[in-house]
Formats: structure tokens, sequence, C-alpha cells
């Protein structure tokens, strides 16, 4: 595959992320991930250890589905009721490309509104995807808020 057609397959599954995520479709989002997969919003926007540092996410599949089982259910004050967002993914870049793993970093802008208050957060973020069966699953994604050493209300969602 070329460069573009490995770029054009990985937006397309982050695309679908995204989508899945504003419609609620928790699910749906988790088969889109290897089961060691790990999804991780750090508070230093530096860091790279993320198992040894505290984090206001490091999700193994165990903990993705516990979080999908609360967005759900309604346990979660944060989450109720749950909040309509949009994201606006863009900046698309190709970080690596080999058979086994494909690396992606673009922007997000999430725009979420519960209980008459809007917020917005901006992120870079970086997914690493790798094939599977005939289609490219997510193992890491990292959620690099731009303001993520502010004090930050109510991210009890997916971002």
């Amino acid at each position: 595959m070329t460069p573009d057609s490995v770029l054009f397959a990985a937006m397309s599954v982050i695309n679908l992320e995204g989508d899945l995520l504003d419609q609620g479709e928790f699910n749906a989002w988790l088969d889109l991930w290897q089961r060691d997969g790990l999804y991780v919003v750090p508070i230093d926007p530096n860091e790279k250890d993320f198992k040894n540092t505290l984090n206001y996410a490091c999700d193994d599949h165990h903990m993705r589905e516990r979080r999908v089982k609360r967005l759900y259910s309604g346990e979660s004050i944060s989450t109720t009721p749950r909040a309509r967002t949009l994201r606006t993914l863009s900046r698309f870049r190709l970080l690596a490309s080999s058979e086994d793993l494909i690396v992606v970093r673009g922007a997000q802008s999430l725009w979420e509104h519960r209980k008459g208050h809007s917020r917005h957060y901006a992120a870079d973020i970086t997914w690493h995807l790798k094939p599977q069966d005939g289609r490219l699953l997510i193992t890491r994604k990292v959620i690099r808020l731009v303001n993520s050493d502010d004090v930050l209300h109510s991210i009890g969602y997916i971002l």
C-alpha cells in the first residue's frame, strides 16, 4: 500500500470512532479496539510512561468496558444526563507504517453540551492501529489535551 492509502485507511477508522462516540454507540466503539489496547488521557502533556504516572484515564480492556457500562447505566453523576458531543477531527499525519503497525497523529476539537452548559476541549491525539482479520483495530490512543494541566470538569465521557 502507498503511504496515502495507508493514511486513508487509518482515517476511515478514526472518523468511524469519532462518529460512534458522538452517537453514543459505545459497544460498537469497544469493537474497534484490540483486546490489549490502551486508552490514555495523560495529565502531563509530555508524559510517555503512562502506567507509572497519574492520568485522567489509562484504560485497558476491562476499564474501557467499565467506562462504557457507566455511560450506558447512568450510575455516575458526571454522565447523567449523557453529554451531547461533537468531534471535529483534522490534521492527520502518518508517523509510522509497517505491516504490523500504523501510527497517526491528528487534532481533535470536542464540543460537549450537558445540562445547559457547553465545554470545548482541544487535543493532539495519536492512534496506534494494528491490522487484524482484514481490518484496522486501535491498539493505543493517547489524547493529549491542550489544557490537560488546568482544572478540568466533567470528562467522564470518552474523549
